[in-house]
């Protein structure tokens, strides 16, 4: 089991990361193996929208994203966290995303299969925000629906908490840190059946 996690906060060590980290310190109890990325250490840019996509399935952007995309095909599971920017993901999150036009292309333009390898995937998604309202995180469920589906990949799990901002503040979250490690650990798990729609944590 293969267990990757996306780190798109522009701040190291964030809260959203901290999360993640602890996510897949659970998914690693389960025995899968895990790797994290931090998305502020490479080059990714925008999509610039030529639609070339549309007839190789293929980004033509000579950047990071082919050698991160080839990484998010090989896993099982994925746990992608991202800081809420104006109430939606922050911009290097939402960068990573529209390059998965490529995907969506590949899909339902050319029908082809997934270019994922894995048969049963399965994504989690931890946000983290700063405002009181339980709105900010609305846009984070559309907006990873769609890519995952276009990762033909099971939307499995949200981790939401609200009202954290300052640097290293989720360390006094303790049930935050507790939610994030046992959903890591039943992502990792291939025991259970892929929920029919993401079980939701969120702490306010």
């Amino acid at each position: 089991m293969k267990v990757l996690g996306i780190s798109t906060s522009p701040r190291p060590d964030g809260n959203s990361e901290r999360l993640l980290r602890r996510a897949l310190e659970g998914a690693e109890s389960a025995g899968a193996d895990v790797e994290c990325i931090r998305l502020a250490g490479l080059k990714i840019g925008p999509c610039v929208e030529c639609n070339s996509c549309r007839q190789t399935g293929l980004c033509r952007l000579d950047d990071d994203y082919r050698w991160l995309l080839e990484k998010i095909s090989r896993a099982d599971r994925l746990i992608f966290a991202t800081p809420i920017f104006f109430m939606g993901p922050c911009a290097q999150a939402k960068m990573l995303i529209d390059r998965g036009q490529c995907l969506w292309a590949r899909k339902y333009v050319l029908k082809k299969g997934p270019a994922a390898q894995s048969a049963d995937r399965r994504a989690m998604v931890i946000a983290v925000g700063g405002s009181r309202s339980k709105k900010q995180f609305d846009c984070i469920r559309l907006t990873m629906k769609a890519y995952f589906d276009s990762l033909e990949t099971c939307y499995a799990a949200n981790l939401f908490v609200n009202q954290v901002d300052e640097l290293g503040q989720i360390e006094r979250h303790p049930r935050a840190m507790a939610e994030a490690f046992r959903l890591g650990a039943e992502l990792a798990s291939s025991d259970s059946k892929p929920p029919r729609a993401p079980i939701e944590v969120e702490l306010y």
